[in-house]
């Protein structure tokens, strides 16, 4: 039962860091000028669509990568911090190099964009840093045994067994 749990759990975190991510992504690459403070204000309704797309084609993308990632995370009791955000950028670049195409007589991808690669690097840290959070704390916890139980306390001395 503590696995069917442990699921729900990074399931949970795991939309959660796509989320976080997909706000990242589409905060940086859609809407750059937001930097600026001299900027009209920026309609809420069409970037609450722009976040749902941004979501829904981040936690896609992210989904192998990031797999992996839980997997080792969850096999070998990894909990630190650090693991996580360097899991994270190796998903980030992951999901933006799997976009652009690689061409394998140079051995080369063909169109990098280097701002877009270091938002999506940034992202997938932010992301690592929220599954830390909700799930990457316990990393492997439903594998220790329970507790044994307490032996019951002894019966007073002047007690005679039962037959």
């Amino acid at each position: 039962m503590p696995l069917i749990g442990r699921l729900f759990v990074v399931f949970f975190a795991f939309l959660a860091a796509c989320f976080v991510a997909g706000m990242i992504v589409v905060g940086a690459v859609l809407y750059p000028e937001i930097s600026d403070l001299g900027g009209a204000p920026i309609d809420q309704s069409a970037i609450n669509v722009v976040l749902g797309f941004g979501f829904i084609f981040l936690s896609g993308f992210a989904l192998p990568p990031a797999l992996i990632v839980v997997l080792i995370t969850e096999a070998f009791y990894i909990r630190s911090i650090l693991a996580y955000a360097i899991g994270g950028a190796l998903v980030g670049a992951a999901c933006y190099l799997g976009l652009i195409p690689f061409d394998p007589q140079t051995m080369q991808f063909d169109g990098i964009v280097r701002r877009h690669l270091e938002i999506m690097t940034g992202a997938g840290i932010v992301a690592g840093l929220v599954y830390w959070m909700i799930a990457g704390r316990s990393a492997g916890a439903w594998r220790e045994p329970r507790p044994p139980l307490r032996p019951p306390p002894p019966l007073p001395s002047h007690s005679r067994p039962q037959a």
